[in-house]
């Protein structure tokens, strides 16, 4: 899959340019005159809520915004429960929400009957790296051992993550066995409900390699019980993952990332879309929303509405195509 964020710092300026180019033009045309709610369709404490609730705190305590805000969770049904709910304020300014790569993949697998488009694209604010990890002792030393592994015999290694297939996990440990030479359908899955089973699972010795978030790896990482073998991006990453060498260098072409978007319900103006530029560019530029990308070691790619929107046009694409190699398309 084509990593989206090849150039993040030409996409920044695009986005700078577009932001303020439209900005002094029109957003003094409308402005929010009562609360505005921050939807996650996700239960709280999961990091899309996690996400959520910085947004909302850093709208408030930076005054980004004149009035008030409350964030509201609205799990359910691949999202369809919280889309429907931000969807039945169509063209209303006052209602936006945080959405992950489920918005994408969730309508593609059949999970979800909202596709990205039924929305208005507001911003892409960060992408989080996507590790395949071990245990410390395992005999996998490097993403290329996995690869031997997958070539001799798919059957042999067992891959887990969580909390679903056909998630940005499942599709890069697809992209691996594909890369490997061999079918992404006859890969060895264990699906968890959540990452730290997943994780036990692992540390157990129960299952070979674990894909998941590094920041859920870099703990066991540095208190010795873990390898990371891979990341799954195009460029390297800093920080406690410095060396480790992403899939490209190890030859397979596997690359996916976690990122958090903002949307808004379809039909919204362009006055409208417009002040929500200005106001998450500024928040995209404050200490507390950088602290948050190094916190999660993650990746600061904001763009604002028109870059937003040709981005998730090509993940439906790329992902449509990976999700089909995984069998998993109904869409």
């Amino acid at each position: 899959m084509r990593n989206p964020w090849r150039g993040p710092a030409r996409l920044l300026l695009v986005a700078f340019s577009f932001t303020f180019g439209v900005t002094h033009g029109i957003a003094a045309e409308w402005k929010p005159e009562k609360n505005v709610e921050v939807m996650v369709p996700i239960s709280a404490g999961s990091a899309a809520d996690r996400t959520t609730r910085l947004i909302q705190r850093i709208l408030q305590e930076k005054r980004l915004i004149d009035v008030s805000s409350s964030v509201v969770n609205k799990p359910g049904g691949g999202g369809t429960i919280g889309w429907t709910y931000l969807n039945q304020h169509a063209g209303d300014g006052h209602y936006v929400a945080v959405a992950t790569i489920a918005l994408v993949t969730n309508y593609i697998i059949g999970q979800s009957t909202f596709k990205y488009t039924d929305f208005t694209p507001l911003a892409m604010l960060m992408t989080e790296h996507v590790v395949f990890a071990v245990k410390a002792d395992s005999g996998l030393k490097a993403g290329g051992d996995l690869l031997e592994r997958l070539r001799k015999d798919p059957s042999s290694v067992t891959v887990t993550f969580a909390p679903s297939a056909g998630n940005q996990f499942h599709i890069a440990a697809g992209q691996v066995m594909k890369a490997a030479g061999g079918d992404p359908r006859k890969l060895k899955v264990i699906v968890y409900n959540g990452s730290r089973e997943a994780m036990a699972a692992v540390l157990g010795g129960h299952i070979d390699v674990i894909v998941t978030a590094a920041s859920n790896v870099v703990p066991q990482m540095t208190a010795g019980k873990m390898r990371t073998i891979a990341l799954a991006s195009v460029q390297r990453a800093g920080g406690p993952l410095a060396e480790i060498p992403t899939w490209k260098e190890q030859g397979a072409d596997a690359a996916v990332g976690l990122w958090r978007s903002v949307i808004a319900p379809r039909g919204l103006s362009p006055a409208q879309i417009a002040y929500w530029d200005q106001v998450l560019t500024r928040l995209a530029r404050t200490e507390e929303w950088q602290k948050e990308l190094e916190a999660n070691l993650a990746s600061d790619i904001f763009v604002a509405s028109r870059e937003t929107r040709s981005f998730l046009d090509s993940q439906d694409r790329e992902l449509r195509s990976a999700l089909t190699e995984l069998g998993l398309a109904k869409q």
